[in-house]
């Protein structure tokens, strides 16, 4: 049975999504998930209790050749990593999957993504000399899962990868997202996305993000103050989460203009109450799937870009701030309740719909 979403609760976000209302809105686009929860008790490093995941983004699905996928960067506060950005503020793309996962587990998917880049792309890394700089995207979860365990294998990388399909994407305690918490609800995966019209013809714009940030007294959904009323279950007196942001369009930019959208992610973020935390990772990817063309080894010397006027971005930036602040919404309904690991016993609980409907009902917001 599929899980509730924001809008299913009938809160009224703003913008027209796309028809999944997810990432994959985006022509192209594949998510894959692995999620894996093994173990009950007591923290032993190593053995477990295991709450975590890998989630994997391909901006062109599962092509034969690699291209550039033109993109732009933003970090909001650094505290966290997302690999292969140092090349995308000076060359502005990057060329491999986009995986999410755990803080303690950033190493085994930057290894196995590279190795999945080998064997897809095999023949360009035959005959050019070209090197894999894959994006590696993380979160710390530590609370709900024995992180120092490292319980991420290769093999759970490329099951992400070589699992990711188009098509409705999963949301809460899967992939990436299993073990993380958000606002001191439990948090995970969430996702959405907004149609743009430019000139006439409607674009889309798709997102998905890692939550895992935010104080409950902070948390506002659509301008109510929801944190303030639901109370139960207070985990922390100071913030110590992350998220990270994804945003793809099939809207021709240009890299500096992708590096704009993706700073919009910070006001995204901020729609439900955060500030950014100092011991938050808040760090947003912004890509175009537009202006396919060959990797520059291969390319000849002049190159052409199509890209939008940059007077018409307004409504897209709207559209990004609108499905980042679903994205997050979506997570916190479609997760599950979990116990902690460290400290041992304690519930993370998801958000019960009931009690916000009824916080939203006295703000007449449904």
């Amino acid at each position: 049975m599929s899980k509730k979403r924001a809008r299913d609760l009938g809160l009224p976000f703003p913008g027209t999504p796309g028809e999944l209302n997810a990432i994959t809105d985006v022509p192209g686009v594949e998510v894959g998930l692995t999620t894996i929860i093994e173990g009950e008790g007591k923290l032993q490093i190593g053995k477990g209790p295991v709450r975590t995941g890998v989630t994997a983004i391909l901006p062109r699905g599962k092509g034969e050749k690699m291209q550039p996928i033109w993109a732009g960067f933003y970090s909001l506060n650094g505290n966290g990593e997302m690999t292969g950005m140092h090349w995308v503020q000076d060359g502005g793309y990057f060329l491999s999957p986009i995986c999410i996962t755990n803080t303690h587990s950033v190493g085994i998917a930057h290894h196995a993504t590279t190795k999945w880049m080998l064997k897809q792309y095999e023949k360009q890394f035959s005959n050019e000399q070209i090197w894999a700089m894959p994006v590696i995207a993380e979160t710390y979860d530590g609370v709900l899962n024995d992180i120092n365990g490292q319980h991420i294998s290769e093999q759970h990388v490329l099951s992400a990868i070589d699992g990711a399909r188009s098509g409705p994407v999963a949301e809460g305690n899967v992939g990436g997202g299993t073990g993380m918490i958000c606002y001191e609800f439990k948090g995970g995966t969430g996702t959405s996305s907004r149609i743009a019209e430019i000139n006439g013809v409607g674009h889309h714009i798709g997102v998905l993000v890692q939550a895992n940030y935010g104080l409950r007294d902070w948390l506002s959904i659509i301008g109510v103050p929801v944190g303030k009323h639901l109370k139960k279950g207070k985990l922390l007196s100071r913030e110590q989460g992350s998220i990270i942001v994804i945003i793809g369009t099939d809207i021709p930019m240009l890299p500096h203009q992708l590096n704009r959208v993706a700073k919009r992610a910070a006001i995204g973020i901020g729609r439900s109450g955060s500030p950014g935390g100092n011991n938050s990772g808040d760090i947003f990817l912004a890509f175009s799937t537009a202006n396919e063309m060959e990797i520059p080894q291969q390319s000849q010397g002049k190159l052409q870009m199509e890209f939008i006027n940059d007077e018409l971005f307004d409504p897209i930036y709207e559209a990004v701030c609108q499905a980042i602040d679903e994205s997050v919404v979506n997570a916190l309904i479609a997760a599950e309740t979990m116990t902690t690991v460290k400290p041992y016993g304690k519930k993370v609980y998801a958000i019960d719909h009931e009690e916000l409907l009824q916080v939203m009902k006295e703000y007449n917001q449904l």
